[in-house]
């Protein structure tokens, strides 16, 4: 539930902090170790101060890789293959160099994969809280990344890092 997409969806606004309050460690874990194959579709609701957007995007994870299609206006925006040691990327002309795509899937990851995997993934100094319905990141105390479950299918990520927040709305039978 990304995606964390939100630098997609930060990059259609085409506003963009000068720096982030705080840089958030990258996760870049194994696509082995979400333990389970996902096959979904989510409709994603970005909001970067007053400006808000939509997007659509599909994501399949198995055990050997990570495959995002994002879509803007119905035109493909960004497509992504993890593999656990390589991120590729084909992204559309019109997109701003601000879209990232690691921060994409490290949004991913966060909201997805077992709190395990993402603590073992911190450098120190970084804690991950996980309380029901509730994660977040923290470092020296101050949470910069907290995701939050609205429904079964329903999540809203906050960056407080990079300023933005992104609900992700997945349709129904989404595992496998």
């Amino acid at each position: 539930m990304p995606l964390l997409l939100a630098c997609l969806l930060l990059a259609a606004c085409a506003h963009r902090p000068a720096a982030s309050l705080q840089e958030l460690p990258p996760l870049r874990l194994s696509p082995a170790s979400l333990g389970q194959t996902i096959s979904v579709q989510q409709r994603l609701h970005f909001s970067f101060g007053a400006q808000q957007r939509e997007l659509d995007a599909l994501l399949e994870v198995d055990g050997h890789e990570v495959r995002l299609l994002v879509l803007a206006l119905g035109q493909s925006g960004v497509r992504l293959r993890w593999d656990g040691r390589e991120l590729q990327q084909q992204r559309a002309p019109w997109l701003p160099p601000a879209v990232r795509g690691e921060r994409v899937l490290d949004d991913l990851q966060f909201v997805r994969w077992p709190a395990e995997a993402i603590r073992a993934a911190l450098p120190e100094g970084w804690q991950l809280q996980q309380s029901p319905g509730v994660r977040t990141l923290l470092h020296g105390g101050t949470a910069w990344l907290v995701a939050t479950e609205l429904s079964p299918q329903r999540v809203r990520l906050e960056n407080l890092a990079e300023g933005y927040r992104l609900e992700i709305e997945s349709a129904d039978g989404e595992t496998q």
